[in-house]
C-alpha cells in the first residue's frame, strides 16, 4: 500500500489506517524507539503512541513523506520518554552520550537572547548536510537521528568503529564552525 493509499485511510477516519500504517512503518519506528530508549517494552508503549499522534493530526495535516512524519514523531516520543525515565534514575545510556556529544555544537535551549529559531537553525543544518558526503551524511544521522552506537553504525557500514568516531567527531567540529560562520551562537 502507498503513502498516499495510508494517508487516504487516515483522512477516511478507517481504523485500517494503523493497522496499515503499523504493517509498513512498524519496524521502522520501532528501531529508531530502541536505540534512543533501549528498552523494547517502552519503545513498543513510544510506537503506539505515535500511531495515536498520527491519527490525532491526519487530518488535518497532510505529511508529505509519511516515513519522516512518523519517524520524527516517534523520535520526540522515544526522547520525551528517555527524558523523564533518566531524571528518575540517571545511568550511562547511550542516548545521553548522543546528546552529550551534540551540547558543544548546538545553541543551548536556555539561552534567552538566541539570535535564529527552530526554523533557522534547521535550515543552517540541513545546508551545512548537504555539503558533507553521502557517507557522512549517512554516519551522522545514524548517530544523530537514529541513534545507533558507533559499533553499530561501524556494522551497518562495514568500518571500523574507530573511523565511525574520528568522521563523528571530524563532523562535530566542522559543524561547530559552520554554525559560528552563520551566526548562530553556540
Amino acid at each position: 500500500m502507498t503513502d498516499g493509499d495510508i494517508i487516504k485511510l487516515y483522512f477516511e477516519r478507517s481504523e485500517k489506517a494503523i493497522k496499515e500504517t503499523d504493517t509498513k512503518y512498524g519496524n521502522y519506528c520501532m528501531t529508531i524507539a530502541e536505540n534512543i530508549l533501549r528498552s523494547r517494552p517502552d519503545s513498543e508503549e513510544c510506537v503506539n503512541d505515535t500511531y495515536l499522534r498520527a491519527w490525532n493530526s491526519i487530518p488535518p495535516q497532510t505529511p508529505q513523506r509519511l516515513s519522516a512524519y512518523l519517524g520524527k514523531i516517534t523520535r520526540n516520543l522515544a526522547i520525551n520518554r528517555y527524558n523523564k525515565l533518566s531524571a528518575k534514575k540517571r545511568g550511562g545510556n547511550e542516548t545521553e552520550v548522543i546528546l552529550c556529544e551534540l551540547e558543544h555544537c548546538l545553541p543551548s535551549d536556555n539561552t534567552t537572547e538566541r539570535e535564529f529559531d527552530e526554523k533557522q537553525l534547521t535550515k543552517a543544518l540541513e545546508n551545512f548536510l548537504k555539503k558533507q558526503s553521502t557517507e557522512k551524511r549517512r554516519i551522522f544521522l545514524l548517530r544523530y537521528w537514529y541513534s545507533f552506537s558507533t559499533s553499530e553504525i561501524a556494522k551497518e557500514l562495514s568500518q571500523s568503529e574507530s573511523k565511525v568516531t574520528s568522521t563523528l567527531f571530524r563532523l562535530r567540529l566542522k559543524l561547530k564552525d559552520y554554525l559560528e560562520k552563520e551566526g548562530i551562537l553556540i
